[in-house]
This record gives structure tokens, sequence and C-alpha cells, in this order.
């Protein structure tokens, strides 16, 4: 007889489910898992790849060079990482950071979704190619249309609003994202009202 998986009711529970989950290889080189972390009634939900190493020993998503940068676009809008919640696509860091394998992807997804259940965001923003693939079709290419916003078929909702960007780690290694970020970024609050 199969054992009914507990079901998800918090993100505390989704938190405790992720550190205890052994669902596919990831969990084998894992120092911490990421579940995510920030207000539950955020109206903007970030999602990222997958944690990196800082992430790794902390246990918390976009803590390094990358989520220094996360922290400065969050100030040029008017806002704190306790005013958004930030998650991942995976909450355990692949091995040498490489892109994480559609295995790992399908078995943290569950995770995912039942935070974007929860919290209800009006708002989700993509962060690189990873995040952009899990929600929008994998034809698209993020250098094409970061910074358009998307309308699709919600998991919290029957239409869900998209804001594919690039990962900010992307302006760690090419300086010329820096100002795209910004510009993309700039266009959340604005987003914000007319959704409202």
């Amino acid at each position: 007889m199969a054992v009914k998986q507990k079901l998800m009711t918090t993100l505390q529970d989704i938190a405790d489910q992720v550190k205890a989950c052994e669902k596919c290889g990831l969990c084998k080189g894992r120092t911490n898992s990421v579940p995510g972390e920030g207000n539950p009634n955020a109206d903007i939900m970030f999602i990222g790849e997958g944690p990196g190493k800082n992430e790794d020993l902390h246990g918390q998503p976009f803590i390094g060079a990358a989520g220094k940068f996360l922290d400065e676009l969050l100030e040029g809008i008017g806002l704190k990482r306790e005013d958004v919640f930030i998650a991942n696509v995976i909450k355990c860091r692949p091995p040498g950071n490489r892109d994480p394998e559609p295995d790992e992807v399908q078995a943290c997804y569950p995770y995912l979704e039942e935070q974007v259940r929860l919290i209800q965001p009006k708002l989700i923003v993509l962060l690189g190619r990873h995040a952009m693939y899990r929600f929008l079709p994998n034809d698209l290419k993020i250098s094409e249309i970061h910074g358009q916003v998307l309308r699709r078929k919600g998991i919290a909702t029957e239409m869900q609003v998209y804001l594919p960007l690039y990962h900010p780690a992307a302006a760690l290694y090419n300086g010329s994202y820096r100002q795209i970020l910004h510009e993309d970024f700039a266009k959340i609050p604005v987003l914000l009202k007319k959704i409202d």
C-alpha cells in the first residue's frame, strides 16, 4: 500500500519538506537546501535557477554576488527583500553550479508550485532562462523577451502575469547587462499598478 505524501499547507511545511527531500541525487551533495524566503503575502515572487555555493552554505537564496546585485535592483525600485518572496526552480545546488537536469527540475517542481499557490503573487519575475522555461514555452529566448510582460494560465490564478528578465549573475560576467536589468526592473512598479 502506497504511503500518501503529507499535504503541504504552509511555507514552513514546504521548507521542512525541502530540507528532508531525497527525490533526486542533488540531496547527496548539499550542505543546506534552499527552499526560498521572504514575505508570504508578497505581490511579487522572484524565481531564479538554483542555489550557488554561498546559498548552499547558508540555506538562503541569492546571497552571493548575484544576490547583492538583486538587492541593489530591488532598492532601485523602492523594495527590500522583506517585501518580496525569492525562490528557485531547484532547491539544492547542482555540482559545480552546472545547469539543472530535467529530472531534478521535475523533482523540485511540486515545492515551487505549492509556494506559488500559497503566496498567490500578482507578478512572477522569472530570473534567467531556466526559470523562464519552467513557466513559459521552451521556444522563447530570454534575449528576445526580457522585460516583456507575458500572461499565461497560472498556478494560483486563472491568468498569471510573468516578467522574464536576465539573471542578475549575467551582469557579473557581462557589465552591459547591469543597465538592461536596471531598466527592466524599473518596469515592475508600473506593472504592479496596472495589475491592481
